[in-house]
This record gives structure tokens, C-alpha cells and sequence, in this order.
């Protein structure tokens, strides 16, 4: 049982899991540094306004609801999307390309019972389960 719990944590997926997800937490305080600090000082500046947006709020019935702090939350959300968009995804996909490893897309037809894709090969729909003539039949 010990054997199977070793193999278990040492697995591939459950390490590399594990990196990312330090890596990922380390990340995010850095652009949440990055959108305390820079950003929403710039954003604040441009429009006039000498307040920071976590202390933007409403009062409702002498509550106080704070919209400034969403509007962080999005602003930190679309330059996290953006980085790893940018310095991530766009690098790997350009990578495998140039290395021949960009798989292919499998030839698809349109069911003619629900209009959805599915695989060329198919002779039965997988979102309507109609029987659909098979291609070369």
C-alpha cells in the first residue's frame, strides 16, 4: 500500500501539478503587486482621480459596497490572461509549429439532423444519435 502511494505521488502529472500551481501562486502576487502598485496609480492618474479603486465603494443602508475592489480583481484577471497569453501560449504554439508537432484537426461533416460537427468518420451522431451515412458509402 505504501509501495502504490510512493508511486502515486511521484507520478508525472501530480508533480508537474504541483509546480504549476507554486509557480502559479507566485505569479499571482506578483501581478496583484504589479496592479496595487503601477497600474491602478496610472489608471487612477489618467482619470483625475487621486483615489485608489479598492476604496471605491456605494452605501446601501449604511453598508458600504465596494466596487473598487472588483474592478482590481478585473484588472489584475485580463494582465494575468494577457501574460500568459503572450509570453505562454503564443511562444509554445509558435515552437511546435516550427518543430512539425501542431496536430492535425480530424476532417469533420455536419450531422443533417442537428447541424452539429462531428468526425468525418462517424455513422452515428454523438450530440443527437441519429445514424448518419458513412463517408465513401
Amino acid at each position: 500500500m505504501l509501495k502504490e502511494f510512493k508511486a502515486f505521488l511521484l507520478r508525472g502529472n501530480l508533480l508537474d501539478l504541483a509546480v504549476a500551481v507554486v509557480i502559479g501562486a507566485a505569479f499571482t502576487a506578483l501581478v496583484n503587486s504589479l496592479v496595487k502598485s503601477v497600474v491602478t496609480p496610472l489608471i487612477a492618474a489618467i482619470f483625475g482621480s487621486s483615489t485608489q479603486f479598492e476604496n471605491l465603494y456605494i452605501g446601501l443602508n449604511g453598508q458600504k459596497i465596494y466596487y473598487g475592489q472588483v474592478i482590481d480583481a478585473l484588472i489584475t484577471f485580463i494582465l494575468v490572461s494577457a501574460v500568459v497569453f503572450f509570453l505562454v501560449i503564443k511562444p509554445v504554439n509558435a515552437l511546435m509549429a516550427r518543430l512539425g508537432r501542431v496536430a492535425d484537426e480530424a476532417p469533420m461533416k455536419s450531422c443533417p439532423h442537428c447541424c452539429s460537427d462531428v468526425p468525418e468518420a462517424a455513422t452515428r451522431c454523438a450530440y443527437c444519435t441519429s445514424d448518419l451515412v458513412a463517408a465513401g458509402a
